[in-house]
């Protein structure tokens, strides 16, 4: 009996904790999931915000509508490497506290007060978010399905076996390298990112007239001087990308490696992404072509697919 009264006294002791454990499990619990839901109503606004700003200035939204507006979730943090990182696993974009309004880490500042160059680091991350959706997304269109398609195709034949610059300064010299799928993967995105913020920060540059001045619909309104600076790109290889070895040696002495010249942005895939990524009006996009035959250039032809897709 008087075990059973021991064990009555201690199960009267022990239920209270355990009740008011539970109930802060739920307290807790109930707290994630509304910072979380928070969290994810104020990344909803700012997305709606950042596509209403950027329409105003006439940069390029074609791809950005594509993704919900609760898929991004934005976050403002102290970064000391980059002004801008986006994490697909939890697509999280994680940017700097200087592009915030007021360094106050709560929201975006309006872009019409962004730098250019903060705006090309913001396009840069915003395309990793776009290719982050449309590799999650369950139902793809056909322009989607088509740009899928031919980024894996160009991964297998132009970004798997490849030439990297060990050195950035001394471009001449070379090293082979077989890269994995991840690495391949990253390769052709960096790549493409690359030239999707430099087509923001050109178009600036070149138009140099305050946020909201009048532009023509779809393309700037210098295109001469838009595609002189392509021609300019295109003599000084700098539309490359590059990638993070996942070698831990390697990572030891390089935490990227950028692609040599010859793997730079080819022209079928450049002109893909101008019609299907940034809404590039048809004009625009043959002129651009026709640029490039015409600039006498060495083409970014190594492990050019032998197929180019058809625009």
């Amino acid at each position: 009996m008087r075990r059973m009264f021991s064990c009555h006294g201690w199960l009267r002791a022990v239920l209270p904790v355990m009740a008011a454990g539970m109930l802060l499990v739920q307290v807790l619990s109930g707290q994630a999931r509304a910072e979380t839901g928070a969290a994810l109503s104020d990344s909803s606004r700012l997305w709606g915000t950042l596509l209403a700003e950027a329409k105003k200035l006439n940069l390029p939204t074609q791809f950005l509508e594509q993704i919900p507006a609760q898929f991004v979730v934005f976050e403002f943090e102290d970064l000391h490497a980059f002004a801008a990182e986006y994490h697909p696993a939890e697509h999280r974009m994680v940017l700097d506290r200087s592009l915030s309004l007021n360094a106050a880490g709560r929201t975006l500042r309006p872009l019409g007060r962004l730098t250019h160059k903060e705006l090309e680091t913001l396009y840069h991350e915003l395309f990793h978010a776009y290719m982050d959706f449309v590799e999650q997304a369950r139902q793809l269109s056909a322009a989607q399905a088509s740009l899928m398609a031919f980024a894996r195709e160009q991964q297998q034949c132009r970004y798997q076996h490849v030439l990297i610059t060990p050195v950035l300064q001394k471009k001449d010299l070379k090293e082979e390298r077989f890269l994995s799928e991840t690495e391949s993967w990253e390769a052709l995105n960096e790549t493409w990112a690359v030239f999707v913020g430099w087509a923001i920060w050109t178009q600036l540059e070149v138009e140099k007239k305050g946020p909201g001045a009048p532009r023509s619909s779809g393309r700037p309104l210098n295109v001469s001087g838009w595609i002189a600076r392509l021609i300019q790109a295109e003599q000084r290889a700098i539309l490359s990308g590059y990638y993070e070895p996942e070698d831990p040696n390697e990572k030891m002495m390089a935490r990227k490696r950028f692609l040599a010249p010859d793997f730079r942005l080819s022209s079928p895939e450049l002109l893909l992404l101008m019609k299907n990524v940034l809404g590039s009006s048809a004009d625009m996009i043959h002129q651009a072509e026709l640029a490039l035959e015409g600039a006498g250039l060495v083409p970014a032809a190594r492990g050019a697919c032998a197929a180019p897709p058809t625009l």
